[in-house]
């Protein structure tokens, strides 16, 4: 099976959809044949991206609103129930990297809005779409976490930590909805988001030279790796981080580059890097 049309018939909801990782992973599935609701906080982007979507063809939907309200994810299911029928695939990629700076000084709040946003909004909207249609039948979850969760680095500490527990949130809830639910993560490495530009746009050239694939990685790299993981290509796949890093995890055995200073320069500058 190859992934053109690999997902019609099919409705999905993707969160943070209205730039970089987010609009990639919904334009993708839509070149699949998927229909979508999209969100994010902006409503603007929200509105250009089902523009996009429609103008390639696409069904699309969206909602503007912030996934730590708990309301805006049942409003997003009841969308998505209302215009297609059915909530076959979710994309949690909404996500925040604050508070930045060492734990110490972290707000207790903003510690708490990390983990709202990062792993108890991604649950609720699984929660969503299992009571509306995928307890009745089935489904396929995706979590965007991040390369960054395994490790320990200076000032994105709430970030990594909330991040390292959607992993094991990812791995508990594909151990609770199985067989019928298949729920996966994606960990992407340095990407070329506005988010990044202050990282990748002054030291690309260093960073790309230590890592193996030679390259930092696009928003349609991780965009494909989710549609593969949602199609039926990944039918026995369940429980599974998949790295999209271009090789940042073995990069120390690569020639090219000073892999230590790229890694330093990535912990240092780049939240979940």
């Amino acid at each position: 099976m190859t992934s053109q049309r690999s997902l019609a018939g099919r409705a999905a909801v993707v969160t943070g959809a209205s730039r970089g990782i987010g609009r990639a992973i919904a334009e993708e599935l839509a070149r699949a044949g998927a229909q979508l609701c999209v969100t994010a906080r902006d409503a603007e982007g929200v509105g250009d991206t089902v523009a996009a979507l429609r103008a390639q063809g696409a069904d699309a939907v969206g909602a503007a609103g912030t996934v730590a309200d708990p309301a805006h994810l049942w409003e997003v299911t009841e969308r998505t129930m209302a215009a297609f029928g059915r909530v076959d695939i979710v994309v949690n990629n909404a996500a925040t990297n604050r508070p930045y700076g060492p734990l110490m000084d972290a707000d207790p709040d903003a510690w708490r809005t990390a983990f709202t946003v990062n792993v108890e909004a991604p649950l609720r909207l699984v929660q969503c779409a299992w009571r509306a249609w995928m307890r009745e039948h089935g489904g396929a979850v995706v979590n965007v976490c991040t390369e960054g969760a395994t490790h320990v680095g200076p000032n994105v500490g709430a970030y990594s930590t909330s991040k390292a527990a959607l992993l094991h949130l990812t791995s508990q809830l594909a151990g609770e909805l199985g067989p019928s639910v298949r729920v996966n993560s994606v960990s992407p490495g340095l990407v070329r988001t506005e988010m990044a530009r202050f990282v990748w746009e002054r030291a690309e050239e260093s960073i790309a030279a230590g890592l193996p694939a030679g390259r930092i990685g696009e928003p349609d790299d991780v965009a494909r790796a989710v549609r593969w993981l949602v199609s039926d290509e990944a039918a026995w796949i369940t429980g599974a981080d998949l790295l999209v890093d271009g090789g940042t995890r073995v990069r120390a055995a690569s020639p090219a580059g000073d892999a230590h200073a790229v890694q330093r320069e990535l912990r240092h500058h780049f939240p979940g890097a």
